[in-house]
């Protein structure tokens, strides 16, 4: 299973992750992600890829879980 991580020295807060993985990632109140800390499903892969790559800061990377 994999996990979504976010790198905090380059997060800048646009939110695009919240908008492309909404069952995955929420807003706090000034805009920045909060992971909701459930693993990536191996059919939930493809798209949390695409949301790694559309991060405009490169502030998330996928990463290995346990379990």
């Amino acid at each position: 299973m994999a996990k979504l991580e976010i790198d905090w020295t380059r997060c800048d807060g646009h939110g695009l992750c919240a908008t492309l993985l909404p069952d995955d990632v929420a807003l706090d109140e000034w805009g920045f992600p909060v992971l909701r800390g459930r693993g990536i499903d191996a059919d939930e892969v493809p798209n949390a890829r695409r949301a790694v790559l559309a991060c405009p800061a490169l502030a998330l990377r996928l990463g290995r879980g346990g379990g």
